[in-house]
C-alpha cells in the first residue's frame, strides 16, 4: 500500500495537541486516564492495579513504540491513547482500543486516534493470506453516546453486544447437584495448567470471534495473562473432573478489577460431551460459594449477549443481572474466508 496514501487517511490532530508512540513506561499515566474515563462513565475504576496494563502491553507481538499512540495537551498531560493489537495468528481481526479524557471530547481527538489505528491496522493485510477476510474490530460501552456516535460516524458497523453481569451474594449460594461421576475441585497448578488451557480451547471454540492459536503461542499467552498477573489465585481456579478427564473449568479472580467487594468469573466452559447436564450451573454456583466464603458481596462476569452456547440464559437462571452493555464494531478491509467462529 502506498505510504503517502496511508498517511493522508489519518485525520488531523487538533491544534495545541501533540502525539507520540508509546513505551512500556507509559502504563501508569495510561491507567490513570483509563480510570478517570471509567469513573466519568461508570462511577468506578476500570483497573485497580496499573500493573495489569503493564502486563497486557508485555504480550509478545505488541510493541508500544509502534502499536500505541498517545496524545498530550499543551501542559504535557496525557489526554488520549489508543492501542492497535495484531498479535493473533493470522491477525484477521486487529483489535483497536482507545480512550479520550472526557474534558477533551468533541475536539476531534477521538477521530484522529481512531483513524491512526485504522491506518496502522492495514499492516494486517500483508500478514494474512489473500483469501482471508480482514476486518479490524473495536468496542464502546453502549451508554457512551459520544463514543457510539464517533464509531458510527467513522463508518464502523455494530456487529455484536456483550454484557457485564453481576449478582449479589447476600447469603450462601446453594450448590446444585452434580452430574453423576463429576467432581468439582481446585486445580493443581503444578500439574494441570496445560490441561486447563486445552479445556479452555475446546470450550471457547464455540464462542463468537474465537480463533484457535498455535498451541505454543496460545499456551504462552495464557500463562502470561492468567498466571503471571497480580490477581492470580490458583485456589479460585475450579475444574470439573470425570475421573481423570477434565470436563469443564471455572477460572476465577478473587477480586474484580473494578470492584474490590466482588469476585470475578473470568472463564467458564464445559466440553461439548458434558453439556446440557447442569454442569455449567454447578461450576458457577461453586464459584459463588467460594466468593461468599471469601467475604465478597457480589460476583461478576462478562458474556456474549447472543452467546452461541446459551450462556446468557444460564447466568440469568443463576440470578445474575445485566449491569452494562458493551457494543462491538467492525470495519471490513477485505472480504473473504472468515476464520473466527460465527456460528455452530
Amino acid at each position: 500500500m502506498n505510504t503517502l496514501l496511508e498517511k493522508q487517511n489519518i485525520l488531523s490532530l487538533p491544534a495545541g495537541y501533540t502525539a507520540r508512540g508509546g513505551s512500556i513506561d507509559d502504563y501508569k499515566i495510561a491507567c490513570e486516564l483509563l480510570n478517570l474515563h471509567s469513573m466519568h462513565m461508570n462511577g468506578s475504576v476500570d483497573l485497580n492495579d496499573p500493573e495489569l496494563l503493564r502486563l497486557d502491553w508485555q504480550n509478545e507481538g505488541f510493541t508500544p513504540e509502534t502499536d500505541l499512540r498517545l496524545i498530550f495537551d499543551e501542559q504535557g498531560t496525557l489526554v488520549a491513547f489508543i492501542e492497535c493489537w495484531m498479535t493473533q495468528q493470522p491477525p484477521v481481526h486487529p483489535w483497536i482500543f482507545g480512550c479520550v479524557h472526557p474534558d477533551h471530547w468533541g475536539r476531534g481527538i477521538g477521530s484522529h486516534i481512531n483513524s491512526w489505528a485504522e491506518d496502522h491496522a492495514y499492516i494486517a493485510l500483508e500478514k494474512c493470506a489473500p483469501e482471508l477476510r480482514v476486518a479490524p474490530r473495536t468496542g464502546v460501552e453502549a451508554h457512551n453516546e459520544t463514543g457510539v456516535a464517533l464509531m458510527e460516524g467513522l463508518g464502523w458497523k455494530h456487529i455484536r453486544s456483550f454484557y457485564r453481569m453481576v449478582t449479589d451474594l447476600d447469603s450462601p449460594p446453594t450448590e446444585p447437584s452434580l452430574p453423576e461421576g463429576i467432581v468439582i475441585r481446585p486445580f493443581d497448578p503444578e500439574t494441570e495448567l496445560e490441561e486447563v488451557y486445552r479445556t479452555f480451547v475446546d470450550t471457547f471454540n464455540d464462542h463468537f470471534g474465537f480463533i484457535e492459536q498455535p498451541f505454543e503461542k496460545g499456551f504462552a499467552e495464557y500463562k502470561h495473562n492468567m498466571v503471571e498477573e497480580p490477581g492470580y489465585s490458583p485456589e479460585m481456579w475450579f475444574v470439573a473432573m470425570d475421573g481423570d478427564k477434565m470436563a469443564g473449568i471455572c477460572i476465577c479472580r478473587r477480586e474484580d478489577t473494578e470492584d474490590p467487594e466482588s469476585g470475578w468469573v473470568g472463564e467458564l466452559g464445559v466440553r461439548r460431551a458434558y453439556r446440557k447436564r447442569g454442569l455449567g450451573l454447578a461450576l458457577l454456583k461453586h464459584a459463588f460459594a467460594a466468593f461468599h466464603a471469601d467475604g465478597k458481596k457480589r460476583a461478576g462476569l462478562g458474556v456474549d449477549a447472543s452467546s452461541l452456547t446459551g450462556a446468557l440464559k444460564l447466568y440469568e437462571s443463576a440470578g445474575m443481572r445485566v449491569q452494562r452493555q458493551f457494543n462491538q464494531y467492525e470495519k471490513e478491509f477485505r472480504p473473504g474466508k472468515e476464520l473466527a467462529v460465527e456460528s455452530l
